[in-house]
């Protein structure tokens, strides 16, 4: 029943809501002298708008960032310990390499990938079908792809027939291939991880870059074969550099998703066999350990770890804008 209530709120209190502050908003506008209500009327619609930033996000930021200050149990502060902890322990000094390996080649993986798909795809008849199937996996949760990469990476002994996708493949056309437990051996287990978020992620990668590409004046390349430059020149001193900006900006949301990659590796390994990453061991903390100090300042850290990339963004938007 008290499901059902806040149900019958949420559909019908916050429309009514809505409409009471509009309504309510307008008729005290509209006794005040016109250039006063001029002035004040684009704050006050954005009002509810800043209030609900300040309660969902501003807040829950700064009382995250004051927890990090403070013990297991948020009762005491204990100065820069939780910090200390997160630069020093072992287990998160791998956690931080395993980010910095997941920051380098699946960035790198989905930039340059996309890239590759998109040109190539928009010399073929069929650029549309090749297209969607790069995309699909966009469309399966984080949850759903750890399942199938997980039967995908199924091991089996040499003796016995492989169940896992990517041993029977090996297995059939490589003679002599050694079955490998992807998940399992720690000199492969990472690199299997990132694929899947490869994987997952390309097809965002080649849709926004295949944009940026057909927005090239055709004129420019061929001004460029004209003067007698090849396929390979053109696309290095033509298409590249116009395509920069949007490479910019596909590789800083390629970042962003990288630095807070969580899913992938909960389903898949729980962060065991030296997979660990700065997201699970922060849900860790806070979920299984019950350390909410520690667990808010690998948040802080995360979020710090985030605004440089912002930075830089901003600053090349901000150069293209007055190019424009």
């Amino acid at each position: 029943m008290d499901r059902l209530i806040l149900g019958v709120v949420v559909i019908v209190g916050v429309p009514a809501a809505t409409v009471a502050y509009i309504w309510l908003l307008e008729w005290v506008l509209g006794r005040l002298p016109y250039g006063t209500a001029t002035k004040i009327r684009p704050w006050l619609w954005l009002l509810p708008t800043f209030l609900l930033l300040g309660f969902f996000l501003i807040y829950p930021g700064l009382n995250t960032f004051r927890i990090s200050f403070m013990n297991a149990r948020a009762t005491e502060y204990v100065g820069l310990d939780n910090y200390q902890f997160a630069f020093t322990d072992p287990a998160m000094l791998a956690a931080f390499r395993n980010n910095l390996l997941w920051l380098i080649f699946f960035t790198g993986g989905t930039v340059i990938l996309g890239l590759g798909i998109a040109v190539l795809a928009d010399r073929v008849r069929y650029e549309t079908l090749i297209k969607t199937i790069i995309f699909l996996p966009m469309a399966i949760s984080y949850v759903a792809a750890g399942v199938i990469w997980t039967l995908m990476y199924d091991f089996q002994p040499a003796n016995r027939p492989q169940t896992g996708t990517v041993n029977a493949f090996l297995t059939a056309v490589i003679p002599g291939f050694e079955p490998k437990a992807w998940l399992f051996d720690q000199s492969y287990n990472n690199p299997a991880l990132i694929i899947i978020g490869i994987w997952l992620w390309t097809g965002f990668a080649m849709v926004i870059l295949s944009a940026a590409l057909k927005g090239i004046p055709e004129e420019l390349m061929e001004a460029a074969r004209v003067d007698g430059a090849n396929e390979w020149q053109v696309f290095r001193s033509v298409v590249l550099p116009l395509m920069m900006s949007t490479i910019a900006v596909v590789a800083t949301t390629m970042v962003i998703n990288v630095l807070k990659i969580f899913d992938i590796v909960y389903v898949m390994t729980n962060g065991l066999l030296n997979t660990e990453v700065v997201a699970n061991r922060m849900y860790k903390e806070m979920f299984n350990y019950r350390h909410f100090g520690r667990a808010s300042a690998l948040a802080i850290v995360l979020l710090l770890a985030t605004i440089p990339v912002m930075i830089v963004n901003i600053r090349r938007f901000r150069r293209q804008e007055e190019i424009r």
